[in-house]
């Protein structure tokens, strides 16, 4: 079997995340993270870092998985990236895990108390959080990689 290296396989990830639905992700990041603090405000326990991290996590799994909800559209390199993408689910899910763990680290430095270890330690689990559910939901399209043969 021919094996592909890390590197690779972030671009492959990168490629089908390429045509992913970027303006539906920032619309249901910033709406879930004003339904949040709205919500916090209300019952009195609104707390900023947990409305930012849940929108950056939401954000990303939108884009993760509209990304190869439909693995036929696209120019040719993206459409086998998604096919790469649905029939390796796991190390597709690295990059929006990533992606999360990056843009929630300043979050979490700048607003929490934790410190440099500790907002690390946040916005590690939140990719772990990510990366679960990304690889578990990618993993439930499958068979859209195979019905694209």
């Amino acid at each position: 079997m021919n094996e592909i290296s890390r590197r690779d396989e972030i671009s492959l990830s990168g490629a089908a995340l390429r045509g992913a639905p970027w303006k539906a992700a920032a619309i249901g990041g910033g709406a879930v993270t004003a339904a949040s603090i709205g919500l916090g405000v209300l019952t009195g326990g609104a707390d900023l870092v947990w409305a930012l991290g849940l929108g950056i996590s939401l954000f990303a799994l939108i884009a993760a998985v509209g990304a190869v909800a439909r693995p036929h559209e696209g120019d040719r390199v993206t459409r086998q990236a998604r096919i790469w993408s649905l029939r390796h689910p796991w190390r597709f899910s690295l990059l929006p895990a990533g992606i999360v763990a990056v843009l929630d680290y300043p979050v979490q430095l700048v607003l929490d108390d934790d410190g440099v270890f500790g907002a690390a330690v946040d916005a590690l689990w939140h990719g772990a959080l990510v990366y679960l559910i990304a690889g578990v939901l990618t993993l439930a399209m499958q068979g859209r990689a195979r019905s694209s043969e």
